[in-house]
């Protein structure tokens, strides 16, 4: 316990699933956490469920307004910034075909720009805290292909390049930024793959199942950490073997 000690996390897509699984283990582990989705709802019940160690915002992550707010909450919340998990997300599955561009670009929106905007708008917060950590959630598919998946996969595999060059940059200024690769995760998007038998695809890996988001959780806290002080511009893989 108290690994996370001192430390304010912000936690976009925390509504729920692994975002909610990261805020409820980084609270346990001493943190801090700012919340951030659409889904006010269910992302102020689980702050309000944290005490004070959480705050929910209403954070759009396409829109550069909504995250310098979001970063400000956190200086007025909890007076500092140490660390951003970049873990909204959406999917789109369809066959590049079927594409349009609307769609398209709604993806790449949230998860690539998104992703994009949160680092550029906590950079200068980090820096005043002397350092830290940026976690961006990519995907087994930001890894390989796969069919009906253009758009998600496309921005995931940017999600790479955006990591592997802030790392480049942000270092010097004692910032780190690695990439997290889930495989299956059982939550709402993990079960949602369309025309495929979801069932069988996670009995097939070598570990026989869906992830659990706690087990992301751990991985995430790993790399937000000081026990990760020597990682960045790296890519951690939680997959079950999917990619094996």
């Amino acid at each position: 316990m108290g690994r996370l000690d001192g430390k304010v996390v912000l936690i976009t897509g925390a509504a729920r699933g692994q975002g909610e699984a990261e805020a409820r283990l980084f609270v346990a582990e001493g943190g801090r956490v700012v919340l951030g989705d659409v889904l006010d709802a269910e992302g102020k019940a689980v702050a309000d469920s944290l005490g004070d160690a959480a705050v929910y915002a209403h954070h759009d992550v396409r829109d550069p307004d909504s995250w310098q707010a979001f970063v400000e909450l956190a200086r007025r919340s909890h007076g500092r910034v140490d660390a951003l998990v970049n873990n909204a997300g959406v999917i789109v599955f369809q066959s590049m075909q079927e594409t349009s561009l609307e769609d398209y670009r709604a993806v790449i929106e949230v998860n690539q720009i998104g992703t994009f905007l949160g680092m550029k708008a906590v950079t200068a917060a980090l820096q005043e805290a002397g350092g830290g950590s940026i976690v961006n959630v990519s995907s087994s598919a930001g890894l390989r292909g796969f069919a009906n998946g253009i758009a998600y996969v496309s921005s995931k595999f940017a999600v790479r390049g955006l990591t592997r060059t802030a790392a480049h940059e942000l270092g010097p200024l004692g910032i780190r930024v690695n990439s997290l690769h889930p495989g299956g995760v059982d939550t709402a998007m993990g079960w949602g793959y369309e025309g495929v038998d979801v069932e069988k695809l996670y009995a097939g890996t070598p570990l026989g199942r869906i992830g659990e988001p706690i087990e992301m959780a751990r991985l995430v806290l790993f790399l937000v950490s000081d026990e990760s002080s020597y990682c960045t511009g790296a890519e951690f893989v939680a997959d079950g073997g999917m990619l094996a």
